[in-house]
């Protein structure tokens, strides 16, 4: 029996292509996102019994974030882009990954991502390169939040 497409968008995955990045109101273009990571400390506790119960494992709030990197980009408005790279401040970020239609299902909010790297292509009239290589980020915080 086939599946409506409610049924469908509900039991199905989104497809990770789908996405839109977005820095302080300005939506940039890239084809590649990546570190996307919040990593939870964790804590092993072993007690006298711990040979019949197991260990006991404990999580602490997570702290850790891996450098965002966003990869073969192309920002149309170029100021959007040279303000954030020249200011010191860090800026907020958002990265929604969207349904067929465009609208966004879940959101990673990237707070205080500051610009550390930024990587331009080989410069050749021959190529088609895009006009950003990768842009590395330094993030103090990541939130998601489903829509």
């Amino acid at each position: 029996m086939a599946l409506t497409a409610a049924e469908q968008r509900a039991q199905y995955p989104l497809m990770a292509y789908n996405y839109r990045v977005n820095v302080s109101g300005a939506t940039m273009s890239f084809s590649e996102v990546s570190g996307l990571v919040i990593e939870y400390e964790t804590v092993t506790y072993q007690h006298g019994l711990s040979f019949l119960e197991g260990e006991a494992i404990t999580k602490f709030r997570y702290d850790k974030y891996a450098p965002v990197t966003l990869k073969r980009g192309v920002v149309r408005g170029y100021t959007a882009l040279r303000d954030w790279l020249q200011s010191l401040e860090a800026r907020a970020l958002d990265i929604s990954l969207c349904d067929e239609q465009g609208i966004p299902v879940i959101t990673w909010h990237v707070g205080k991502a500051l610009a550390v790297k930024l990587e331009a292509p080989p410069f050749n009239a021959s190529s088609d390169d895009v006009a950003i290589e990768s842009l590395e980020l330094k993030v103090s915080r990541i939130t998601l939040e489903h829509h």
